[in-house]
């Protein structure tokens, strides 16, 4: 072989790792960041990564751009494992004409996503973008937004932004399964503080516009928050051994070495003797899943709702349940849009949904009507019953009303209804009801609050008792509360197999 040709290409690959230059990676890691060669070795199993179109170029050659012609034109891509599994990832390179978007560039990304697809393997974006690159004119982003739509699922997009995402780059994230953010150095917005101060006279800084701690408790964007980009990396590995690699497949069981039949006793005095005082549903998630083991998805987003992966008998599910911690547990916009999503993510990816209620209704209010809580609701209504997975709801405690069937009633589609003895059904609280159904005898009684104590009792008690609905067979099982776990568990095993063939039709039409 002709030494000179291989010399060659050995310069080019030692090019390849230095980036944007010395001065670039010092300044990436001066703002603790990671590079876009470090955060792929990070990602991947030690030494299987196998980058593609290493040696693409722009062919822009207008302002001066046929001088600045580097190799990768900003984009790392390729493929690798991932605890053994096949994944594809690209890594925007921010040294490299600053990470920005261009026709090449976008198209190494559309090769990767058409990879992914056909061969039935998870995605991964760790993107650090300038944004697009106004050299080469707009069109660029809307070849990715495409890939990502027609992508959408067929097989897990992972988004992880760890640096800055401006303008029309925001969407490419949006329009993947889950986002993550590092606190501190990611940045999402459609127009900046200069913009927007311009525009309207608002003043901002970038974090508090579009930093993480805004996206992930404000706006809902984010799913998950990191402190640095080491250990947002650690969660997309996290993220992706819940997940299957295609719809095709099952998610990967895992042998925890936790007994399936194992009872928490302490169960058994989580649920306070007043139905109006509130209790942490973590503490009953931790106790029943594999080791304690959960990762919370948009955690400090609508949080009157817990959404969280987990492992049950070394099976991952999905977990939706009610925190009474916060607004009592009441479904309002957020809440709804939050867990509607969270239904429709584990149905792509074949993610059986347990959801743990202790609801009493729809947050009332004037900002909640007009937000429209009537459209937001109904995603979650629409979400549940479209699922086809295996379906396990376990009543806690309250279970009233259109808010109960949002959480997984027998009539919207449930496998299985489980429900511990502390649990009070009925179209509404049996405070409510007795008002409306002993008005009359209420105003005429000698003693008011001693006929309505009365009768709100008789009334929890006949009607709102989990054996009137269990003879109703809209419970299927009560139990006690330490033997949740080995329920659940029971019931996977039972649904594991379950297949539902639906109606030919287009699609159905959801309330977004």
């Amino acid at each position: 072989m002709d030494k000179k040709k291989l010399k060659e290409l050995e310069d080019i690959q030692e090019q390849l790792k230095s980036g944007g230059g010395k001065e670039a990676i010092e300044g990436q890691h001066k703002l603790g960041k990671l590079t876009a060669d470090e955060r792929i070795d990070v990602l991947f199993d030690k030494g299987t990564f196998v980058e593609l179109d290493a040696f693409a170029q722009h062919q822009c050659s207008d302002f001066g751009m046929e001088k600045k012609r580097p190799f990768r034109d900003g984009v790392i891509t390729g493929y690798g494992l991932i605890g053994g599994r096949k994944v594809f990832a690209y890594a925007q390179d921010t040294s490299v004409l600053g990470g920005s978007v261009g026709f090449t560039h976008a198209q190494k990304v559309v090769h990767l996503k058409k990879l992914a697809r056909d061969t039935k393997a998870p995605i991964v974006a760790l993107l650090d973008s300038g944004g697009g690159r106004i050299q080469e004119g707009s069109g660029a982003y809307s070849l990715i937004f495409y890939e990502d739509i027609v992508t959408s699922g067929v097989v897990p997009q992972i988004s992880a932004v760890v640096g800055n995402c401006a303008g029309g780059g925001v969407y490419s994230p949006a329009l993947t399964d889950f986002v993550l953010m590092v606190e501190g150095t990611s940045q999402m917005f459609i127009a900046g503080p200069r913009v927007i101060k311009e525009a309207t006279g608002e003043e901002i800084g970038m974090q508090e516009l579009g930093g993480a701690k805004p996206h992930s408790q404000i706006s809902g964007v984010c799913d998950l928050v990191a402190k640095n980009d080491q250990e947002c990396i650690e969660t997309i590995r996290k993220l992706l051994s819940y997940l299957p690699s295609s719809y095709l497949e099952k998610p990967p069981w895992i042998d925890t070495g936790d007994d399936p039949n194992r009872q928490e006793a302490s169960l058994a005095e989580v649920v306070p003797d007043s139905s109006r005082t509130p209790f942490d549903m973590r503490k009953i998630i931790s106790a029943i899943v594999d080791k304690g083991e959960f990762l919370e998805v948009k955690k400090n987003f609508a949080r009157s709702m817990i959404t969280c992966f987990a492992r049950l008998g070394g099976y991952p599910v999905g977990i939706v349940a009610n925190q009474p911690m916060v607004n009592a547990g009441c479904l309002d916009c957020d809440v709804s849009d939050k867990a509607a999503r969270f239904y429709r993510t584990c149905d792509c990816f074949n993610i059986p949904i347990i959801t743990l209620a202790d609801v009493p209704g729809y947050l009332p209010g004037i900002k909640e009507e007009h937000k429209g809580i009537i459209r937001h609701g109904a995603k979650m209504l629409y979400g549940y019953t479209e699922a086809t997975v295996p379906k396990i709801t376990c009543v806690i405690r309250k279970a009233y009303g259109g808010a109960y069937a949002a959480m997984g009633a027998k009539a919207m589609g449930a496998d299985v209804v489980l429900a511990w003895p502390t649990t009070e059904m009925a179209i509404m609280g049996p405070e409510a009801a007795v008002s409306v159904l002993y008005q009359r005898e209420i105003e005429k009684a000698e003693n008011k609050e001693e006929f309505t104590k009365q009768k709100i009792q008789e009334y929890r008690d006949k009607f709102s008792s989990p054996y009137y609905y269990a003879s109703r067979q809209q419970i299927d099982v009560i139990i006690k509360p330490q033997e949740t776990r080995p329920y659940l568990i029971k019931m996977l095993n039972m649904l594991k197999d379950k297949v539902v063939v639906t109606e030919g039709r287009k699609h159905g039409n959801i309330p977004v």
